[in-house]
């Protein structure tokens, strides 16, 4: 039988017409989001959309059903919010998971205003530079930069995060500056070794993306010690915007590529779907998501 996240994930796909935007919106992994809308056609025994190369179209059915689900689902989150606000006192103990090197940065502040505003509230930052589980690892909630795996975590997408790559002045005098991804070839790299796939960089979105094996000179475990050796001049290396501000903004590191830069690096908030959420939780969730309402992080 559907459920109430195949319904919301069906309502997601008519409003972008494309699963990869629907799963994003919804801080699910595209399989998630291709099962539910299976699932639910074959629960309503109708085809309910209209699968192109370019575009998902909902059928005559599908966008009559659409209509209906929208204002239930609308019904069902009011009802959710008037329940939780009911006399809940914000107040309590929150634990918290973050990355090392993004929290101080963004989260922090972002907690110091919410607690301001909530004296009531204690938290305990966790930093952590892996994916943190908010069930193994006792988080109430966790920040995750990057694409959400197939999980039965609940998830909300805060901001997005610019990704590029640079590289120092002298580095750029010496060696030249790359004028197209293919060039990154015949440079030398700095890569982080605990990326998934550190020696391919990917270059571009959506038709155009391009994937590039790079050399790699010198490689680090540390994002710190990595943006470090660009800036010594060791090499070109990525790394997302906010992390190589301060380098950027005092000349020791310049942009290149900027036209081939890759999709957009998401940013969520998870935490266990098989529980009630507190007040406290609840409050923080609402206040991080509107604290960054333009979605650009860095």
């Amino acid at each position: 039988m559907a459920t109430l996240d195949d319904y919301e994930a069906f309502v997601a796909i008519v409003k972008y017409g494309s699963l990869t935007k629907a799963a994003r919106e919804l801080g699910r992994s595209l399989q998630a989001v291709s099962r539910a809308l299976a699932a639910l056609e074959k629960d309503v025994g109708v085809r309910l959309v209209h699968r192109t190369t370019r575009r998902l179209q909902p059928t005559s059915v599908g966008l009559t059903f659409h209509g209906r689900l929208k204002i239930v689902l609308a019904d069902i989150e009011s009802a959710r919010f008037e329940a939780a606000a009911g006399g809940a006192v914000v107040a309590g103990d929150l634990r918290l998971g973050a990355s090392t090197l993004f929290a101080p940065t963004y989260i922090v502040p972002a907690l110091a205003a919410f607690m301001d505003r909530h004296p009531a509230v204690n938290i305990e930052l966790v930093l952590a530079d892996h994916f943190q589980d908010p069930v193994g690892e006792r988080l109430d909630l966790a920040v995750r930069i990057g694409e959400l795996p197939d999980s039965n975590l609940a998830a909300r997408r805060i901001g997005v995060l610019r990704r590029v790559a640079f590289a120092a002045p002298r580095y750029l005098a010496r060696h030249g500056r790359p004028e197209r991804p293919s060039d990154i070839k015949h440079h030398a790299c700095v890569i982080r070794t605990v990326a998934r796939a550190p020696l391919r960089w990917t270059f571009g979105g959506g038709p155009g993306e391009e994937l590039v094996e790079v050399h790699a000179r010198f490689s680090s475990t540390s994002a710190a010690a990595c943006n470090e050796a660009v800036a010594q001049g060791l090499g070109i290396g990525t790394a997302p915007l906010w992390q190589i501000r301060g380098l950027l903004d005092t000349g020791r590191v310049e942009l290149v590529l900027i036209d081939f830069e890759p999709e957009p690096t998401p940013v969520h908030l998870v935490w266990s779907s098989r529980k009630l959420l507190p007040a406290r939780t609840r409050s923080l969730i609402d206040f991080l998501a509107a604290r960054f309402p333009s979605e650009k992080l860095g």
